[in-house]
This record gives C-alpha cells, structure tokens and sequence, in this order.
C-alpha cells in the first residue's frame, strides 16, 4: 500500500508496507532530478535513492514482492510526459526535423491501441481468407502500424485528407473506420465502408479518398485534392502513398512536377517496405533513395517503424507543405507477410529476416518498451490491455460475418454521386438497365 505522498522532485516519499511482510514499516526513499548533486557525484538521468532501511526490506521479500514494491515507488513518480530521442532523418534539399519526440501517458495508451487493433484486425483478416470467406485480393498491413497511426497523429484531420493505393485496411481503421465495417467491406457485405461493392482495395471515408487498385494512380489525384484544397484556400494538406513498387510510375513523376510548378500543399509519401510484391528495392529501383526522387522537391527518409519518429516528421512536413508546396517523405518500414495472401512468399526474402524484423524493430514492441520503461504499465497490465484488443475484434468479426450482402439493386447505385443512372450496361452490351 502506498501512503499519501508528494509528487515533487527531490522531496521524501514516505511508503507503508504490507503488514504480511512484517507489520507497518516507514520507510524512506528520494527521486533525484538530473543535475542534483550526491555523495556519488552528480546525477545524470532520473533516479530512485532508497534508504538503507527499504533496501533491508526489500532484501527480506520474495523476489516477486520485492519487484511489486519497486515498481510501486517507481511508478508513483512517474509523470504524465516523456520525451524521447528518434533517429535522424536523411534529408534532400531540406533541413531535418529535431530528434526529440515528446510523448504523454494519453497519446501512448492511444497509439498502442490502434495499432494493437490494426494488428489484430489484419489478422483476423488472413484467418478468414484462408477460410474462404475473403475472395479476391486482400493485402494487410501488419509491420506498417506506425506509419498510419503516426502520420495520422502529425495532421489535421479536419482539414487534411489522404489517398492511399490498396494496402489500406489500416488506414481506414486509423482515420475513423470501425473494424466492423472494415471487416465487412472485405466480406463483401452491406454494412462495409464501401457498402459491400469495394472490398480490400476500395475503402473510403471521411478525409479519405483510398483505397485504389491501379498502381501509382493515386498519386495524381492526390494532387488533385492538394489543388482544391489550395483554389478553395482551406489550409488542408493532402497526402498521396504509394509503395516502393509504384515509385517508377511515370503518374509520379507528372504529379510532383504539376505539384511543385503549382506550389500544391501536398506530401508524396513512398512506404518502402522494401519489396514490390516479390522484387526488392535493390533489384526494382536504379535509385533506391526515394526521398531524392523528387529531384527539385524537397525529401526526407523516416524511420517508420518508430510512431513517434514518423508523428515528428509528417508535422514537420505539413507545415512545410502548406506554407511552400510539395515535399516527398520516404518512410522505411517492412511488411510481415507476402504482397497479397496469394503470395507464398518463400521464394524472395528468408525466414530469419522477418524474424529480426519482428524480435528487433516492431513498432508495438518498441512502444510497448517505453512505456513500461516510463512507469505508466507493466508487462502483465500491457498483456490484458491486448488481450481486451483481441476480443473486441473477434466481436466484430462476428458481427460482420452475420451481415447479409448486398442486393442485386446495388450494382447500378452509387456510380455517381447525387445522380441515379439509367441504361447501365454490364457484361453484355445489348443489355441496359434503368433499375435491377
């Protein structure tokens, strides 16, 4: 049990223990700043000083009991803020963003859920495509979850919008998309974000434009909204993905040059995860610094399995864009799985890679790291949070199997917008229809 205690630097925090460990004992322990001086010279990170009788306590305990009690005292003084060092960004043409990367107990609890749910979600969503009940092409996100949750935590999502090709499950999750609608839209039923019709590549939704299956197009429409948003003076910045694969599209090219001629506020982002469905970068891109390949656009490489390095360089990046024009981000980051789930993928990368990807460079691990680190949860509290995470998907994953498909009626709705069609043709073009 803990006592009443003051939260400030330096001061004496008084603690009870268990009367099972020995009846009440008062005992003494400081938190020391940086900077403050003791016997033992200067301190130069954030410390705990216990007092000989604590640590005579301490030493009469289980070593389970003992841990309980540290981590208490620990996190009794722990603060509600954190910053953190991110790695330097490689730049072109411009100057980089600072390293420090500030982080409250709020906005990590939040990053950690989404991209736990993303996880988990794409996940659940090769369990049902190997079960059948996903047809077609379905490419998941898994490995990629702070490139998503941290851009979208560097914009305004009230003016900004964004435009993705067709990995994008994860994208409509993080911009406001239940997972029940996204697990819908992949069953291809009427309660999906694209009402059953779009399905892994087609997701839409507010401020966001795609979800699109053509390689590299829409990089021009990005462009596009980037004009609008400029002609109607909205102060939005519009963000255009495209992966590796896509980065020698000619479509590219002819939108940075339209972008930067035209001062469009837009950030072009290349989400290198280092393989075009099976080809690597190395074998696919004579270049393969993909911040450069702007040329007279400005570019910086970020490392995207850090959340927080990718929040600091997407605000970084907006504010650039909306005062100057066009900059082109590279964000280095690396999927778990194949292409797509028809994709084997055995044939061009080695087991072991993915391995050390995953043991050494996941970006919820590392998150997950901090905050334990920081004080604000413990490994066990982290498990159950996640384990809460799991059974929340599984719920609509459930709910979204029993939703019924579309019917037959839709198929000439929603072709325009505001307007009904009349005489769609389909396969056979001496049929039309005004109505099904």
């Amino acid at each position: 049990m803990m006592a009443d205690t003051s939260s400030s630097y330096g001061e004496d925090l008084s603690t009870t223990g268990d009367e099972a460990d020995g009846g009440s004992m008062m005992n003494v322990m400081h938190m020391m700043k940086p900077g403050q001086e003791t016997a033992m010279g200067p301190v130069k990170s954030t410390e705990i000083i216990l007092e000989p009788e604590m640590l005579s306590t301490l030493c009469r305990l289980s070593a389970s009991r003992a841990s309980a009690h540290v981590s208490a005292l620990s996190r009794a003084y722990t603060t509600d803020v954190a910053t953190y060092e991110t790695r330097v960004c490689d730049t072109h043409k411009i100057d980089p963003p600072g390293t420090a990367a500030e982080l409250t107990k709020d906005q990590a609890f939040e990053y950690l859920e989404k991209m736990m749910t993303i996880r988990r979600m794409e996940t659940s969503a090769g369990e049902l495509y190997r079960a059948k009940k996903i047809r077609g092409f379905c490419h998941l996100y898994s490995g990629q979850e702070a490139l998503c949750v941290g851009m979208v935590a560097g914009l305004d999502m009230a003016k900004d919008g964004i435009t993705t090709a067709y990995r994008c499950h994860g994208w409509a999750y993080t911009l406001g998309t239940p997972v029940e609608q996204v697990i819908s839209e992949l069953l291809g039923r009427a309660s999906g974000c694209s009402k059953g019709k779009g399905g892994s590549m087609h997701m839409y939704g507010d401020h966001f434009y795609g979800g699109n299956g053509i390689v590299g197009a829409q990089v021009p429409i990005a462009a596009g909204i980037g004009l609008a948003y400029k002609y109607l003076d909205q102060q939005g910045v519009s963000v255009g993905l495209y992966g590796d694969g896509a980065s020698n599209q000619g479509q590219c090219f002819e939108a940075y040059n339209i972008a930067h001629l035209w001062k469009i506020p837009a950030i072009f982002v290349c989400e290198n995860n280092k393989y075009g469905m099976g080809t690597s970068a190395e074998r696919s891109s004579a270049n393969t610094k993909y911040y450069t390949r702007g040329d007279y656009l400005p570019g910086m490489k970020i490392d995207a399995m850090d959340v927080l390095a990718v929040r600091n360089a997407t605000e970084y990046a907006r504010e650039y864009a909306l005062n100057e024009g066009p900059i082109v981000l590279e964000m280095e980051t690396y999927r778990y799985h194949g292409h797509s789930m028809s994709d084997p993928d055995t044939t061009y990368r080695e087991k072991e890679e993915i391995k050390d990807m995953r043991s050494n460079f996941d970006p919820i691990l590392g998150l997950k790291a901090k905050m334990i680190e920081q004080g604000w949860a413990t490994e066990a509290e982290l498990k159950a949070y996640e384990k809460n995470i799991r059974a929340e998907v599984t719920k609509a994953v459930k709910f979204s199997e029993a939703q019924p498909e579309p019917p037959v009626s839709s198929l000439i709705t929603d072709i325009l917008a505001g307007e009904k069609m009349r005489g769609v043709r389909g396969c056979d073009i001496t049929l039309s229809y005004d109505e099904l």
